[in-house]
């Protein structure tokens, strides 16, 4: 089976994606003295891998041809995509030269398609020796609702709360009792002669933790409240209301895909962008859903939760209640092209994606290889790695944006499925890995 095949063969099977890996292998065998074009930095050949000793993810330089219908790419699209992702990245010396020529690059077929392969080193992504990892996808929902409460815009959505405070720590202090030291309304800092004492076992910390969140009680700072008690009330009188939702359900998958639009009935748009969380960890309610019996496994699609809570209103507080991350958001009236990522670029339909970014650099162009969810066959596509979110974890995991509105939500909301990425460094630059 040859790639330009693959979108006929990318299966779920665990078999499937086991013998694709061993092509891939052997596409990349045949080949070890091919070395990649380099106008700048220094060549890397192909079949030369990097291994950062750090999760299990190995990095494989490989040749353009390798990638499935890389010739067939819409390489202006990507283009213009990835000048998107240049104006943060231009700062940065390891990408000012590729910025500067994407600037002097048409958008032509041609044209775009030789900027990158003359100035970018493919390395295709395996975690745990898996090339394969798994791809879904996400996108800008657009909720009825009112700035202000009437008998049907009854759930608020809040903006950062006045007791919220975000408190900086270091990776050598996530254990014991700690001092915070409030420095302003929203902020503080670990110090011996902080006022307040801090348990850090009771905050949920992990490896990528860089501050806790919490608010005071009495001399205690302690975690802040989940989505059960915000659901249940507990930020009554405590935050800046931005705006109300007509429909609970819909407002929960704002708080999962971080940004959306308020449309009011007098056809006003405000745009809620991510502006902080809780920091609890992102629980599935759809797993809670199948473990409990509600739903089966295969019909926890968005699409599913939604239709079975519209028939179960009296479950809405439990199911809406196990995942306790809650997301807080900034308004805006200004029109912008599409949600602002983690990146600080606005994301583009079908060319942004979120990532982890301790395995690929927030900005890169990626390629991903992968399973449309409408037909079923290939979706394979250089995009950029423009986002991040708090499911997206591991380096062979890849959230798709797939753009504004109902439409897009469904193609959102069906899609999981297998898929292999290459990340796309300008020649010279290694992965960087955190």
């Amino acid at each position: 089976m040859n790639f330009k095949k693959i979108r006929r063969y990318l299966l779920l099977s665990s078999v499937l994606m086991l013998a694709a890996c061993n092509l891939f292998h052997k596409k990349n065998k045949t080949q070890p003295t091919e070395t990649i074009m380099s106008p700048v930095g220094q060549a890397f050949p192909v079949d030369y891998v990097f291994n950062p000793d750090k999760a299990g993810v190995s990095y494989r330089v490989a040749s353009y041809q390798a990638l499935p219908e890389w010739s067939h790419q819409s390489f202006g699209d990507s283009l213009e995509a990835f000048k998107v992702s240049c104006h943060k990245l231009k700062s940065q010396p390891s990408w000012q030269a590729v910025c500067q020529q994407a600037q002097h690059t048409g958008k032509s077929h041609h044209h775009a398609k030789k900027f990158f392969e003359q100035y970018f080193t493919p390395w295709q992504i395996s975690q745990n020796g898996q090339l394969a990892g798994t791809v879904t996808g996400y996108y800008e929902p657009m909720l009825l609702g009112d700035t202000k409460q009437t008998t049907q815009a009854r759930f608020p959505i809040y903006g950062i709360p006045d007791d919220f405070i975000v408190v900086p720590i270091s990776s050598t202090q996530q254990q014991g009792t700690v001092r915070v030291r409030l420095t302003n309304k929203n902020s503080g800092v670990i110090a011996a002669d902080g006022r307040y004492s801090a348990n850090l076992s009771a905050f949920p910390l992990n490896n990528k933790t860089k501050a806790i969140k919490g608010r005071i009680e009495g001399n205690q700072f302690v975690p802040y409240y989940t989505r059960a008690q915000i659901n249940a009330g507990a930020l009554n009188g405590k935050a800046p209301i931005l705006g109300y939702a007509n429909d609970p359900v819909e407002l929960f998958f704002l708080h999962v895909q971080g940004s959306g639009q308020l449309q009011t009935p007098d056809g006003r748009m405000i745009r809620l962008g991510f502006a902080n969380k809780n920091d609890y960890p992102y629980v599935s309610i759809g797993k809670y859903m199948a473990n409990k019996g509600y739903l089966p496994l295969a019909q926890t699609s968005m699409q599913g939760i939604k239709a079975w809570l519209q028939q179960h209103p009296q479950q809405l507080a439990e199911v809406l209640g196990q995942n306790p991350s809650y997301v807080f958001f900034r308004a805006s009236t200004e029109p912008a092209s599409g949600p602002t990522g983690a990146l600080g670029v606005p994301l583009t339909s079908g060319y942004s994606a979120a990532v982890d970014s301790h395995f690929i650099s927030l900005g890169a162009p990626l390629f991903l290889a992968t399973t449309h969810p409408a037909n079923g066959y290939g979706l394979n596509r250089l995009i950029m790695a423009q986002d991040t979110g708090s499911a997206i974890n591991g380096a062979v995991r890849v959230d798709y944006f797939w753009g504004y509105g109902d439409e897009a939500g469904a193609l959102a909301g069906k899609m999981k499925f297998p898929g292999y990425v290459w990340q796309l460094l300008p020649n010279g630059m290694l992965p960087q890995v955190k």
